[in-house]
């Protein structure tokens, strides 16, 4: 095998799924020239040439506390011990650049486990895939704000056989296919910073900008206009993942400035729609100091799935079909009186001089415009007046503009308060 092989992490349970995953880690060394290190999360010890790192290694290796008898332990407080001691061996191996992707096995638990290691132990960019058995159904607890990749076994992990097997095999080609992406990366970057790669120039500053398609306009006419600046610019779709990962990456600095233009998700955890962000959206950058320039975008409607899904206390509701897997349904009076209020109230804190929220009186959407479907003044002046009520004793800044969200002048006036916040300067004498 070259020396110049990648490596790939394997994680999983060696005393309940050995022969998958020796499988796996086979078709990994043999058909893909890839390097491959075991590592045994399961509850029993296990013994096998292939393992790297046994239970035994990771337990000493985390430096922790020894845990109790593992096989006495209840499963959950099992797996979140695992999970514990396992962190620290994972997040040595990337630091040390000994590995290039990591995979894992696993039904919910194993997935859990592997997930959360993870995310936790690995950055963002950094291969990460997950066979598991409960890929087919709702991920996000394991995904989370990260970019783990799931690829569903359709059957258990619980046996060779003509289904599982194939999927095993993608599943290595995959991984294999990723860790030489990440290896080629780390390569070109010790060798030459911008060969073949895209890469923040000494001075960028990181903008993090929300937009949904109802935004869209005002979201790429912002680009535009901060392409003139020494930024990089990271648009978040905000569809709940979208607007947990901003926060999770505000809350470690991460974020030079924010343009927060599309804060829908809070409506969505109001009335149950599909995509909330849960209930710390709009809070990171305030308490991180992050300067940021807020407005209300798509705070006029909640999602749905197909309209038979919408919950019946919101059949008699303005609802409008957005595709076939969409239903959106437009906030009521007294909805955007909570959503303003909830708005103003995460903002009361922040920093003056670095916030502001602004308003854009003709449209929070593409879809409240007048004469659009959403188009409802009572229901936006509700939440207009109540951002007002919110910030109540707060010095925070409130700029009523008489354009809607996407109109040149709104996006404008946004950008060029918060380059103004950010102290950025034309690049070139632009």
């Amino acid at each position: 095998m070259s020396t110049s092989s990648p490596t790939v992490l394997l994680i999983g349970t060696c005393d309940t799924k050995l022969n998958e995953l020796i499988y796996v880690h086979d078709k990994l060394v043999d058909e893909h020239n890839v390097q491959c290190k075991l590592v045994d999360v399961g509850r029993n010890s296990c013994s096998h040439p292939s393992i790297a790192y046994t239970q035994a290694d990771i337990f000493a290796y985390s430096g922790l506390p020894a845990p109790p008898d593992l096989k006495v332990l209840p499963r959950g407080e099992l797996i979140s011990t695992i999970i514990q001691h396992t962190i620290p061996l994972v997040s040595s191996l990337h630091q040390k650049q000994a590995i290039h992707g990591a995979i894992g096995l696993g039904g919910s638990g194993g997935s859990s486990l592997c997930a959360e290691v993870m995310r936790a132990a690995l950055p963002l960019g950094f291969p990460k895939l997950i066979v598991s058995t409960v890929a087919g159904g709702n991920v996000q607890a394991y995904v989370g704000e990260s970019d783990v990749t799931m690829m569903h076994s359709v059957v258990d992990i619980a046996g060779l056989n003509d289904i599982l097997s194939p999927i095993l095999e993608n599943a290595a080609g995959a991984i294999a296919g990723m860790a030489r992406a990440e290896q080629s990366r780390l390569v070109h970057s010790a060798s030459s910073p911008t060969t073949g790669m895209i890469r923040m120039t000494p001075g960028d500053k990181r903008i993090a900008i929300t937009m949904f398609g109802v935004t869209t306009p005002a979201v790429t006419y912002a680009r535009e206009l901060l392409s003139a600046y020494p930024c990089t610019t990271y648009v978040f779709h905000a569809t709940g993942a979208g607007g947990r990962a901003l926060e999770k990456l505000a809350e470690s600095g991460f974020w030079s400035g924010i343009l927060d233009l599309t804060t829908t998700e809070l409506a969505d955890a109001l009335l149950g729609g599909v995509l909330s962000a849960g209930d710390r959206r709009l809070t990171a950058a305030a308490a991180a100091r992050i300067p940021q320039v807020v407005s209300v975008g798509a705070l006029d409607m909640a999602n749905f799935g197909p309209m038979d899904t919408v919950p019946a206390k919101y059949q008699s509701r303005n609802l409008f079909k957005h595709n076939p897997s969409m239903t959106l349904l437009r906030t009521s009076p007294e909805d955007c009186r909570i959503l303003g209020r909830q708005v103003g109230e995460r903002l009361k804190q922040a920093d003056p001089r670095i916030t502001e929220i602004w308003i854009p009186r003709r449209g929070v959407s593409a879809l409240s415009v007048e004469d659009a479907p959403f188009w409802d003044p009572e229901a936006d002046e509700a939440l207009f007046a109540a951002v007002n009520d919110g910030l109540d004793g707060s010095e925070v800044r409130v700029v009523d503009v008489d354009k809607d969200i996407n109109d040149g002048k709104f996006v404008e006036g946004v950008v060029y308060k918060l380059v103004e916040m950010m102290g950025m300067s034309r690049m070139g004498g632009q």
